[in-house]
């Protein structure tokens, strides 16, 4: 049978009818639903990626980015256009910023100058761009991707397997940027997602379909909601007034098409979550549960309009976090190259 055959052996308009036909199939039996918490706990169990690729893996779904992949990505390259994913460094107090970046000048003279810089915070939050570590940053009831402990973390002083550094070579792979704004009476008028606007499973099938792509197994999916337009236009708001974003159910999208990292142009889950006594479901169940790595508070302002010149919502994707040993995340400065 068909699913049954490794990947590499199946051919790619065959693999695309094959994901096509599943998701469909599966939407009109009705679509998944995570609304309670025990749905919430029930999905982390169903869909955990836990010894898929070993009890010592640190990679998660990274591990579907093959060299295979990598090529076929580079050759979505045509126009030799490159545009930055990441928002400019936030330096200053913001009702939105959980850190901001503190620059200090150390020397100006006539052969040069120098300086520093920090941050007074964690760069995770609402406001840096950067890529969570898979197996230490989010943890439930204890554990991490692949059953990492936080004893483990705590008496390692960082994250010991499945670090920032399992990363060092680089995120390189195809890219779909999903434009929700995009979706039939989802946006304004003015071109951006009220907070708390949740995109569903539902609505990444739909997307496929107004922007002529199929999700396959390896890619990064990024989902732009408008954020840094509403930000500039109305100024910046606080996050617990709401947050355009990603629903749970979303990860049944990110199991059934073997999705390697997600990104958003802010934390990814939609916020109120949907469901009581979760906040970030999302974040967990990509995380913990399917070793999905998650880009945060990326800014696809210009890959979008990029996009919409070109017609086409896919493209080279590119990222290399910091070598940190056991760092549990890096800012970083992806770019997707059309």
């Amino acid at each position: 049978m068909l699913n049954s055959l490794p990947l590499q052996f199946v051919s790619r308009p065959l693999l695309i009818l094959t994901l096509w036909l599943s998701s469909h199939l599966a939407l009109a039996q009705g679509p998944r639903t995570i609304t309670t918490e025990a749905e919430f706990e029930a999905a982390m169990e169903e869909l955990s990626n836990w010894n898929r690729w070993g009890p010592e893996d640190g990679m998660g779904a990274s591990n579907l980015i093959t060299p295979e992949k990598r090529v076929q990505a580079a050759a979505l390259v045509t126009e030799g256009i490159t545009v930055s994913l990441a928002h400019d460094v936030n330096e200053v107090d913001a009702v939105d910023a959980s850190a901001k970046l503190l620059r200090q000048v150390l020397r100006v003279s006539p052969t040069g100058a120098s300086d520093q810089i920090q941050y007074d915070g964690s760069y995770h939050g609402t406001i840096h761009s950067h890529l969570d570590s898979v197996n230490c940053h989010i943890m439930h009831e204890g554990f991490g991707y692949n059953g990492m402990s936080y004893q483990e973390v705590e008496a390692a002083n960082g994250c010991p397997r499945g670090d920032i550094n399992a990363q060092k070579d680089g995120v390189i792979t195809r890219g779909i940027l999903f434009d929700a704004t995009l979706l039939p009476g989802k946006a304004t008028p003015e071109g951006w997602l009220e907070p708390g606007t949740a995109i569903h499973y539902e609505d990444l099938l739909e997307l496929e379909r107004i922007q002529g792509i199929t999700v396959e197994p390896g890619d990064v999916i990024l989902l732009y909601t408008g954020r840094w337009k509403r930000r500039e236009a109305l100024g910046a708001w606080p996050t617990s007034e709401g947050v355009a974003g990603y629903h749970a159910d979303v990860a049944f999208f990110l199991k059934e098409r073997g999705v390697s990292f997600i990104g958003h142009d802010l934390w990814n889950d939609v916020s109120p979550s949907g469901i009581p006594n979760v906040r970030l479901p999302l974040h967990s169940l990509a995380l913990v549960s399917l070793g999905v790595g998650i880009f945060d508070n990326l800014d696809f302002e210009r890959v979008a309009q990029t996009a919409k010149e070109l017609g086409r919502y896919e493209f080279l994707f590119m990222a290399s976090p910091l070598r940190i040993d056991k760092g549990m995340g890096s800012p970083l400065n992806p770019i997707a190259m059309f």
